[in-house]
C-alpha cells in the first residue's frame, strides 16, 4: 500500500491502493476527506464529494464505536468501473449495523447516508475465520464507465 503523500504513478485500475493511518478520534473525520489528490490521478474528480462524505462517515463511526487508538483509510480501484474507499480498525467484533434513527435522534444516520450515497457497501474481516484481527468497512462508487 502507498501513502497519499508518496508520489507514484497510479495505474488506472488495481494497485496501488492508497492508505493512510490516522488517530481514531472524531476530529479525524475532516482529515479523511482529503481524497482529491488520489482521485485526480485517476481522473475521478467527479466522485470526490461523494467519496469524501462516505469516508467522513466511516471515520466518525469508527471513532464513535471502537476503542482503537488509530484507524487506516484506504482508497483503491478494484476494477476499471469501481472506486473503493474504506476504513480499517482493530475491532472486528464491532460490526457495522444499518439501523433506523428516530426523528429526534441526534446521531445514528451515518450508515444510512453511506447506503444512500454509495453504490454498494459492506465490511471485510481480516485474519483467520476463527480469530480475525481487524475489519475494513468499505463503500464503492461506480466510475463513469460503470453500469
Amino acid at each position: 500500500m502507498t501513502s497519499l503523500r508518496t508520489p507514484v504513478e497510479a495505474r488506472s485500475v488495481g494497485h496501488p491502493t492508497y492508505s493512510q493511518t490516522f488517530p481514531c478520534e472524531p476530529s479525524t473525520a475532516e482529515l479523511g476527506r482529503e481524497l482529491r489528490e488520489v482521485l485526480g490521478v485517476w481522473h475521478l474528480d467527479g466522485l470526490a464529494d461523494r467519496a469524501a462524505l462516505i469516508i467522513a462517515e466511516l471515520i466518525a463511526n469508527a471513532s464513535r464505536h471502537t476503542p482503537c487508538p488509530e484507524i487506516r483509510r484506504t482508497v483503491g480501484r478494484p476494477s476499471a468501473t469501481r472506486l473503493r474507499v474504506g476504513v480499517v480498525d482493530r475491532e472486528p467484533s464491532r460490526l457495522p449495523i444499518l439501523s433506523q434513527a428516530a426523528d429526534d435522534d441526534e446521531s445514528g444516520r451515518g450508515l444510512l447516508l453511506v447506503d444512500a450515497v454509495a453504490d454498494r457497501w459492506g465490511y471485510d474481516l481480516h485474519g483467520s475465520d476463527r480469530r480475525p484481527w481487524d475489519k475494513e468497512v468499505w463503500a464503492e462508487l461506480r466510475t463513469e464507465g460503470g453500469k
